[in-house]
């Protein structure tokens, strides 16, 4: 079977607490598998060599890059959530701009009665949508 899922290379070793965070911010969400770096494997032992993971009942996956990049994630790539209340809306904004950057704050941008636009503290981008 082919399957396609978003990937998601962290640096300096922060997929798990990125991944902590969504956990607890997001329902439907969890681990599905992991694989951390062995002592000779080539990675910081016990960072995660591979992860495949849910977010909203979607499937990702990450990895702590034992390479530094000259690059990161990008806004251009983002994850697009939808939401039925404002409420829980503003939950998650508030928990993911924590630490990070707003690129729109909450708001009626023409398209959407209420929707922002951030990265998180671990340069994930993020659009939060409340659904029509």
């Amino acid at each position: 079977m082919t399957t396609a899922r978003p990937f998601l290379m962290f640096q300096g070793g922060t997929a798990q607490a990125a991944l902590d965070l969504y956990f607890a911010t997001f329902p439907d969400s969890g681990m599905v598998r992991v694989e951390h770096y062995a002592e000779g494997q080539g990675g910081p032992v016990g960072t995660i060599k591979v992860a495949v993971f849910t977010l909203c009942g979607r499937e990702f996956m990450c990895s702590d890059s034992p390479i530094k990049h000259g690059f990161s994630f990008t806004p251009s790539s983002s994850t697009f959530v939808d939401f039925d209340s404002v409420t829980e809306l503003e939950r998650v904004f508030a928990l993911l701009s924590e630490g990070g950057q707003v690129l729109m704050p909450l708001g009626n941008y023409g398209f959407s009665k209420r929707f922002g636009w951030l990265n998180d503290r671990f340069g994930v981008s993020w659009q939060l949508n409340l659904a029509a």
